[in-house]
């Protein structure tokens, strides 16, 4: 494949997708070992993964796009390809399946913070799916950078 500005888009959209999934990472971290307020470290951090999950949508929609137009049918012969598709499988299942999961949980537990509820148990249970689900994507990205 020919390097055009549909090559350049991409490195920059894996760029700001996997730095970013790796930095909120981090900031998540931070801001429950930071902020006395566990539900307003939540709430933060729900915002920053809100923001990070629409970028890979759009980022993995480019990318698949683009190695589908560029390749044709070989690019499903690539890991690249597939870690992508597994990358936004994972996006898609993540913020339209268990995240509106946890929000209907922690809806369901106000006013008390959720993990003083009856519902901790099950919140725990899908924030650990969640949990394993995001450092999925984070790995795959790995592979998306090293396969680039």
């Amino acid at each position: 494949m020919k390097n055009n500005w549909s090559d350049k888009v991409s490195v920059l959209l894996i760029t700001f997708w996997v730095g970013s999934l790796w930095s909120i990472a981090a900031v998540a971290y931070v801001l429950f070992n930071t902020l006395p307020d566990r539900q307003l470290a939540g709430q933060l951090a729900g915002q920053f993964f809100d923001y990070v999950a629409y970028l890979g949508l759009f980022s993995a929609f480019f990318l698949l796009m683009q190695r589908l137009f560029g390749y044709g049918s070989l690019a499903l012969k690539q890991g690249y390809f597939w870690a992508v598709l597994v990358m936004l499988l994972l996006v898609l299942a993540g913020h339209f399946g268990i995240q509106p999961i946890l929000a209907q949980l922690k809806a369901d537990a106000l006013p008390s913070d959720v993990m003083q509820s009856v519902f901790s148990d099950r919140f725990a249970t899908w924030h650990g799916v969640a949990s394993i689900a995001y450092v999925l994507q984070c790995l795959l990205g790995l592979v998306v950078v090293l396969k680039k």
